[in-house]
């Protein structure tokens, strides 16, 4: 399993060498530090960002879809990125308006797109998906749109991938449990980042990362941990690529 490590944006210190490391980014969030990585190191996934960018616009705002659309397929073109999303933004615009930025993306692209299947959807639509594409993701766990306790889907949803040859990515999901129960091409998280919040370090044990709680009474130094922490989890990510 591939697991794409995400955030790194705000950070070019973590990054010590031009190792294959697996990267996701948001295209709200790239900086110009990242572009020589990206076309000529990382193992590199775009997300869209069209919910990041819909969050921090002004409410009562218009948003030009086709406009936001024509920056990131732009980007996507001057770095040849070979794998992105689509907009999936159903619950702002419908479906139908998803499926015509989605052709306008692949056609100005000349790539396909990872289309990005919300339970809104249906299994109809994902059938559709997985017989049309050779790579798609499931979206809606980072929002609770599929709650924990609805996770026992991905198995069916993974079988019907499987049988078409397709590829599948769960985006924001690096459950520990679940990384071992739903056998997914690749998943992302910002999960390494959790340790500056919490003051918590990570450690990888051989299996999987384990949380060791800092002393009492002790401060950690952010920067510190920010890299040790992401060191940690580029150490799971190399395990998980020959053992999930």
């Amino acid at each position: 399993m591939d697991i794409f490590l995400a955030g790194t944006y705000s950070r070019p210190y973590l990054i010590e060498s031009d190792s294959k490391i697996m990267i996701l980014e948001s295209f709200y969030y790239v900086s110009n530090w990242m572009d020589d990585f990206i076309k000529n190191h990382w193992n590199f996934l775009l997300d869209s960002g069209a919910f990041t960018f819909m969050g921090n616009v002004r409410k009562g705002d218009n948003i030009d879809w086709d406009e936001y659309l024509s920056n990131y397929i732009d980007y996507i073109n001057k770095l040849d990125i070979k794998l992105f999303f689509e907009l999936d933004i159903d619950l702002i615009v419908g479906i139908k308006e998803v499926e015509r930025l989605r052709l306008r993306l692949e056609k100005e692209t000349n790539k396909k797109s990872i289309p990005v299947w919300h339970k809104e959807r249906g299994i109809d639509y994902w059938n559709k998906m997985v017989d049309e594409y050779d790579y798609v993701a499931i979206g809606g766990i980072v929002s609770n749109e599929i709650k924990r306790k609805e996770y026992p889907i991905f198995t069916n949803l993974l079988n019907i991938a499987f049988k078409s040859s397709c590829k599948v990515h769960g985006l924001g999901f690096t459950n520990m449990k679940g990384l071992s129960n739903y056998k997914f091409h690749s998943v992302d998280s910002t999960a390494w980042t959790y340790g500056n919040r919490g003051g918590f370090l990570y450690h990888f044990n051989g299996k999987k990362v384990i949380k060791i709680d800092k002393p009492k009474g002790t401060k950690l130094e952010a920067k510190a941990v920010a890299i040790h922490n992401f060191n940690e989890w580029v150490k799971f990510q190399n395990y998980a690529k020959n053992n999930l």
